[in-house]
């Protein structure tokens, strides 16, 4: 197959052609600069304006960012960030209050153990690199609550290093693109990280990677992918192989309500609207299950999002 790549995106019709008259024989992968080049400028043009890729954002800010970001959509982060920078405009700001703090504003985002985790990170910032977010990627990868992903995103997006970021949509551009599959596996491969590698662009590594991500949140999606708009297609194996559908279990959203989590949710929003302890009558109502509040509370105390206070609950 030609790695040809068309300047403009085809039109619906176009896209439509290319699947139902790609080959089922197998397609050889483009060449990566048939892809970088093309999606680096289409993110020029398209990508959205979001405070922590402003030139004036902080490390820090990054940071926080891409904890927030982490399982939970850009609209929902969007306010609680600004809110969080605006308190805490520094990892020391936040290290001087307690980790309570953290949980009480991170409130309806999800997962709060990310709070405590950021909380911990900041502590950490303070002690061993002076106040200032780490620039080197094995330092960010000691800190508290940052992995693999975490570590490389913000050491290129906050300090512009050369390393591959592998979200959840840079994955699925990559096995689309470059592997004809509709999603990547559960979870990054060794295969994975080796074409991740070869495929960025080292002066432009961090460009690549803010702009394949974005690629796949707004046009590359794991449902109802917008072919006809990717700057792309026309070196899109998937594409070229006919869009075969992944061969895996099916990808089922997590329910909510009715789970732990949701009671958890509730016990926490409590916790979170009171200063003081909150006496056991008071979580009471929250849930009608007995059974299942204990559960909900007991992993809230596993976790140390929940401290006992003599006869009472409160936030660490």
């Amino acid at each position: 197959m030609s790695t040809e790549v068309y300047a403009t995106p085809m039109t619906p019709n176009e896209v439509s052609m290319a699947v139902e008259s790609g080959p089922t024989a197998a397609i050889e992968a483009p060449e990566p600069t048939a892809i970088t080049a093309p999606v680096i400028e289409w993110f020029a043009e398209n990508a959205r304006d979001l405070p922590w890729r402003r030139s004036d954002c902080s490390p820090w800010g990054v940071l926080v960012s891409e904890f927030m970001l982490q399982q939970t959509p850009v609209s929902r982060v969007l306010e609680p960030w600004r809110r969080w920078l605006d308190r805490w405009p520094t990892p020391e700001a936040l290290a001087l209050e307690p980790a309570g703090e953290a949980v009480r504003a991170w409130g309806r985002l999800g997962y709060p153990r990310r709070a405590l985790r950021l909380h911990a990170a900041a502590v950490a910032i303070g002690e061993r690199h002076d106040g200032q977010v780490p620039e080197d990627h094995a330092e960010l990868l000691a800190l508290p609550g940052v992995g693999e992903y975490t570590a490389a995103a913000v050491a290129s997006f906050a300090y512009a290093r050369a390393h591959p970021v592998l979200d959840t949509n840079v994955r699925r551009v990559l096995a689309r693109v470059f592997s004809g599959t509709e999603f990547p596996p559960p979870a990054p491969t060794v295969a994975e990280r080796a074409l991740a590698r070869r495929v960025m662009p080292e002066e432009e590594a961090a460009t690549w990677a803010a702009a394949s991500m974005e690629l796949g949140a707004l046009v590359c999606t794991a449902t109802n992918p917008r072919c006809d708009a990717c700057p792309v297609v026309q070196a899109c194996r998937w594409v070229a192989l006919g869009r075969p559908a992944h061969d895996g279990p099916p990808r089922r959203g997590q329910a909510y309500a009715g789970t732990d989590r949701q009671v958890r949710g509730l016990l926490l929003q409590v916790l979170r609207e009171h200063e003081g302890p909150v006496p056991q009558h008071r979580l009471d109502i929250v849930w009608p299950d007995a059974t299942q509040r204990a559960r909900a509370l007991e992993s809230l105390l596993a976790d140390g999002l929940v401290r006992t206070s003599g006869d009472a609950f409160r936030l660490p």
